[in-house]
């Protein structure tokens, strides 16, 4: 069997197993799901906060509840540490 013959072989094997958890997630995600809806009341009733961000550093975490000085801890002109950093925009009040 060639080499190319194998690859085609597993690529359609994944394909097939991509393709049917996709029809897996179709057929249980119906109207009622009353596991997402108490879920959903779960955290009404807890007041819990948006989900986290990235988890490397904790001005990234959750940008809304980070002090504005918190990514220059080191010194003011220090480089970034984590690559996260560089995807998050800077605080509306910075930018006026």
């Amino acid at each position: 069997m060639k080499r190319s013959n194998t690859f085609f072989v597993c690529l359609l094997v994944l394909l097939t197993g991509f393709t049917a958890s996709l029809v897996d997630v179709a057929i249980e995600s119906g109207p009622a799901r009353p596991q997402a809806l108490e879920s959903a009341d779960l955290v009404s009733r807890l007041g819990l906060t948006d989900l986290s961000l990235f988890t490397e550093a904790r001005y990234t975490r959750h940008p809304s509840q980070a002090d504005i000085h918190s990514a220059f801890q080191d010194h003011p002109v220090a480089l970034e540490h984590f690559p996260t950093g560089s995807l998050l925009q800077p605080p509306s009040g910075l930018l006026r």
